[in-house]
């Protein structure tokens, strides 16, 4: 009984964790922008969401799942996929290294452009986590209390 009225705490206590854990590779990503030779890192939400949460993999991607996506796959066939590195958050999600879209003399593969961006989104969707999270306890909070 009470796992059902805490299934939805759970699932986006496990949102707001991985959305954390997204904030800190992109502002990594941020702070290495001019270091020669540094690679960008992200993970997909997505997939990490429903690894987390321990869900089948038929959900729908967003626009910017997709694109991270295309980025952590090959190109072609016959390379060898990069190995991926866990972020300490569990088994599964794994991080990926992002697809370099401007050459640079240095070898970095920062686009400063694409990860502010990606930054402001993740915040704005952490923030509406947390508010998702604050109106489940209220609710939970109202119906104890009979209101």
């Amino acid at each position: 009984m009470l796992d059902k009225l805490t299934e939805r705490l759970d699932f986006h206590g496990n949102a707001l964790m991985l959305r954390a854990e997204r904030q800190r590779a992109i502002a990594s990503n941020i702070a290495n922008a001019d270091t020669p030779g540094y690679v960008a890192r992200d993970f997909n939400f997505g997939d990490a969401l429903r690894e987390a949460t321990g869900q089948g993999t038929g959900a729908t991607f967003s626009t910017a799942e997709r694109a991270i996506q295309r980025q952590q796959s090959t190109s072609d066939p016959r390379h060898i996929p990069l190995p991926a590195a866990t972020t300490g958050m569990g088994s599964g999600s794994a991080m990926g290294y992002t697809v370099q879209t401007q050459p640079s003399m240095d070898n970095n593969t920062v686009d400063l452009d694409r990860e502010r961006a990606a930054f402001a989104d993740n915040a704005v969707r952490y923030e509406a986590t947390l508010r998702f999270i604050n109106g489940n306890a209220r609710t939970m909070l109202s119906a104890i209390q009979g209101q």
